[in-house]
Parts: structure tokens; C-alpha cells; sequence
């Protein structure tokens, strides 16, 4: 596909390594991974092998992304970390997937890796700032400014406070719907 080159380089970019698993013969893979910049050809490998493939890479310690659109593809999206599946492919493979691309070409695969990221980042950022805020306010609803300065917190104000809290969380969260890859 003509977008396949741009989203291999970007995937590099992300330090990606980007290994092919085909049947198709071996020369001609290796012809093709030479164009596109793939790292790794695995070729001629029967249907049933790819499972087998995508488990080999596992257990050298490597966490492994699958994508694949045929019956074939099947078992080797349901063995790998996480199975990434094209719009365009089988029931089975869609089945089998983690992740559905609903476009067909791999640069699909590079915005879900990017928002994938942008969500990891808030939530850890909500996490941050849920936490803060308890271990600010909590022991100030609790009392323990009133020895030093004869302050109490209303429960009125703690709730407010709380309602706050989330409406801020909340807010942060809904930025990722202007996510742009």
C-alpha cells in the first residue's frame, strides 16, 4: 500500500522494530523488506507457523505487536501481546484482534500506538492530580489546620472541593478527543 513506507519509517522513528512474517517465498519478501525498510523477514512460513513465529519472538523477551487481515492471521493476533487487525480483513481476524484498524494500510497502526501513548500520559497525569489533592485536602477536611489557625473545613466546602476534583479530571480526559495523530 503506498502508505506502508511512511508508517514503517514512523514506527522506527518510535524505536520499533518491524519484522515481516509471510508465506510467500523468500526471496521476494526479502526483495519487498528491502523497499520498505523492514528489520526482519520471516518467510515461507505456513499458516500455523505464524503463531509459532510470533511466539519465538516472545520468548526472546520481546513484547510483539500482530497485524494481519486473513483467517490465517488468526491464531498468530490471538498469541501476540497485542493483535492488531484491518478493517478490511476476516471475521476471524477481526475476531481474534485486540485492535481494529477500520482504514486499510499500517498508518492506522502509528496513530493507535500515538493515542495509545496520549492516554497512558493522562491518565497518569489524572492520577497525579487525584492523588495531590487528596493528600492536600483530606487532612484539611479532617481538621488539621484548626490547632493552628481555628479553621475548619465546611462539609459543604469539602464537597464542592471533591465535585472540583472530578470536574477538573474529567476535563483533562475529554482533551484527548482533539488528539490529532
Amino acid at each position: 500500500r503506498p502508505t506502508t513506507p511512511a508508517a514503517i519509517e514512523a514506527l522506527h522513528r518510535a524505536g520499533v522494530r518491524v519484522a515481516m512474517i509471510t508465506g510467500d517465498n523468500r526471496r521476494t519478501a526479502e526483495a519487498v523488506a528491502r523497499h520498505l525498510g523492514i528489520d526482519d523477514v520471516l518467510a515461507e512460513v505456513l499458516p500455523a507457523g505464524k503463531a509459532a513465529a510470533v511466539k519465538a519472538l516472545q520468548a526472546g523477551g520481546k513484547r510483539v505487536t500482530f497485524v494481519g487481515d486473513g483467517i490465517n492471521d488468526a491464531p498468530a493476533l490471538a498469541q501476540a501481546d497485542v493483535g492488531v487487525a484491518i478493517g478490511a480483513g476476516t471475521d476471524v481476524a477481526i475476531e481474534a484482534a485486540d485492535v481494529v484498524l477500520m482504514a486499510d494500510g499500517l498508518g492506522g497502526l502509528v496513530a493507535a500506538r500515538q493515542l495509545s501513548a496520549a492516554t497512558l500520559r493522562n491518565i497518569k497525569q489524572n492520577l497525579f492530580w487525584a492523588f495531590a489533592y487528596n493528600v492536600v485536602l483530606i487532612p484539611v477536611a479532617a481538621g488539621v489546620l484548626y490547632p493552628v489557625t481555628g479553621t475548619l473545613l465546611s462539609p459543604v466546602w469539602g464537597a464542592v472541593a471533591m465535585g472540583l476534583s472530578s470536574l477538573f479530571v474529567l476535563t483533562n480526559a475529554l482533551r484527548l478527543r482533539r488528539f490529532q495523530p
